[in-house]
């Protein structure tokens, strides 16, 4: 205990961490502690205390503010429970006792009394070595968890914590169930991404329809796409396919910063179990998602420059229908935009090395090449190719809604019988707290079955569109606007940008907008294939890969009289 004191002015110091202890020991460490300093004659000037924060780091606000009344000349005795409660990290304890020693500062505590370099030395080093007893024993038994087919902690988006009641009266733990609502929203994100739309692009129309996200109160960039290596993000959370993977990552403490800061372990420490219960994401749509993931990718470390090193901006998602698609006929170089609205040889506007100086509109060309596609698929032909695609898919959805339909009957017939088989037991007697549960479940699920019924279209309900061909000339008519509308430009986009090898424009004052238009690839063949004259008007080659290539000349507004193939 303490031998002498000449001063008396003292702090007491408590600390209670949220994993090991309740707030009520720190109040009963503060009373410990104010017995010992009036036992001892001291005078208490101040009570600092740190409530649920870890003794294995220093930036604790009453530490530090203990530390700080110490530089200040304000104290001479530090009264403290236990030399564990100061710290339980050996560099940060000895770092505290060397200033303290400078600054002429006692330490006493109830457990080891007045603190020496022997405390310093063997209690410090016990003590760090608890903390890593601990933390190895805490990774066993959260190993042991996921073995076992339970969750280590954490909730992902999409999932809720089951709670089944166990015949001690207490409930299981680390069981989850799929949340159907915010399971339809991640298939949604997975679909719409899939699809081609951006990250960015689904997260702001989230958050314009007032979906609620995971955990703040709007959706971020970060929480859809995060990290793939560290498969955080809503896009690689390997449990929507019915896999969970654990221990994928390791924290360490940062010795400059005490921060702790999360590192990769090698794929060979996973640890991974099946749970094909908790699949949100059927297998094909998450490989269209991972595959569009390494593209983008691999266009930002392709996209090198040679002083800068990768350029992720040159891997953007083109901005407009037919960016990265335009060539001029004079040098080969890409027409780009010069301004706001109108496009321009990228060659002469930027190098000077060609004289091709004409420009176009953008919107003027748009309409130019969608207007090709207008007039080609307005034929009786492909009318009828359209309402006979139609009526076949629509046949087939009502072949599915009538195959969910019956699963649900069965699904609702064996819930009722299941709740009447329970009933009757308790009739006769046969009472079981159990049953309660069971019950409450039951009810549940046929509630579920009956409003998914409720949902489901009548076996005589007639599903054909009344009007095909008149939707069909709408949806051509519409055509420009319908791909220009922002619900579905990016995917609209990606497949027509996907049949189109290029765009050659052509300087010519006598044609619209001083250009003619050359359109090459697969949606030239799609076209020309409507032109009755295709036999003795296309230019096909047949390429080394088998694939069908034809070369399209525009002239007026891809006019009927002067489309040349």
């Amino acid at each position: 205990m303490l031998q002498t004191v000449r001063k008396t002015r003292t702090v007491i110091y408590a600390r209670f961490s949220s994993d090991m202890q309740t707030a009520a020991s720190i109040d009963d460490q503060i009373r410990v502690c104010t017995a010992l300093a009036s036992s001892l004659d001291l005078t208490v000037v101040q009570i600092y205390r740190d409530d649920a924060i870890s003794g294995a780091t220093d930036m604790r606000p009453g530490f530090q503010g203990v530390m700080q009344a110490a530089m200040s000349g304000k104290i001479d005795v530090v009264v403290a429970e236990s030399l564990d409660r100061l710290s339980r990290d050996l560099e940060h304890i000895s770092g505290f006792y060397k200033r303290m020693q400078y600054l002429g500062v006692e330490i006493v505590t109830k457990a080891e009394g007045t603190i020496t370099n022997y405390h310093i030395g063997i209690g410090g080093m016990m003590n760090e070595l608890f903390l890593k007893n601990l933390a190895q024993k805490t990774h066993r038994g959260l190993e042991g968890r996921v073995r076992n087919g339970k969750s280590a902690g954490g909730k992902s988006y999409g999932y809720g914590i089951l709670r089944s009641p166990l015949p001690n009266g207490t409930f299981t733990t680390g069981d989850l169930v799929i949340n159907e609502v915010e399971a339809d929203i991640t298939r949604r994100i997975f679909s719409d991404y899939a699809a081609g739309q951006s990250a960015r692009r689904i997260v702001t129309a989230l958050n314009e329809e007032g979906i609620p996200a995971p955990r703040a109160k709007t959706w971020s960039f970060s929480t859809i796409s995060g990290n793939w290596k560290r498969g955080t993000g809503i896009l690689n959370n390997d449990l929507y396919i019915g896999e969970r993977i654990w221990n994928r990552q390791r924290f360490v403490k940062c010795p400059q910063t005490g921060k702790r800061q999360a590192l990769p372990n090698p794929p060979e420490a996973w640890v991974r179990e099946t749970v094909p219960d908790l699949q949100i994401i059927h297998q094909d749509l998450w490989d269209q998602v991972k595959a569009r993931q390494g593209a983008t990718r691999k266009e930002i470390l392709t996209a090198r420059d040679e002083d800068n090193g990768p350029q992720a901006h040159k891997a953007r998602r083109p901005r407009y229908l037919l960016s990265g698609t335009v060539e001029c006929s004079d040098c080969g170089a890409g027409y780009i935009m010069i301004s706001a609205d109108r496009m321009g040889c990228s060659a002469a506007r930027n190098r000077g090395t060609c004289d091709n100086r004409k420009t176009i509109r953008r919107i003027d060309l748009e309409e130019r090449v969608l207007n090709g596609m207008r007039q080609r698929l307005m034929t009786p032909e492909m009318i009828t190719t359209f309402v006979e695609t139609y009526q076949e898919e629509t046949r087939k959805g009502k072949c599915d809604a009538k195959a969910a339909r019956v699963k649900t009957e069965h699904d609702l017939r064996a819930a009722t019988r299941e709740i009447d088989n329970i009933v009757e037991a308790i009739a006769k007697g046969m009472f079981q707290a159990s049953m309660k549960a069971k019950m409450d479940a039951l009810e549940a699920r046929k509630a579920e079955l009956e409003g998914a019924l409720a949902t489901l279209p009548e076996e005589d309900t007639v599903l054909l569109h009344p009007g095909l061909a008149d939707l069909f000339r709408k949806k051509v008519e519409d055509l420009v606007t319908s791909l220009n509308d922002p619900g579905i430009k990016t995917e609209a986009g990606e497949l027509l940008r996907s049949l189109i090898e290029k765009i050659i424009l052509t300087p010519a004052d006598d044609a619209p907008n001083g250009h003619l238009i050359s359109l090459q690839g697969e949606l030239a063949g799609i076209l020309s294939f409507c032109d009755k004259d295709i036999g003795t008007n296309a230019n096909a080659r047949s390429r080394a890969t088998g694939v069908r290539q034809v070369t399209m000349v525009a002239g007026v507004g891809f006019e009927p009289a002067t489309f040349r193939l």
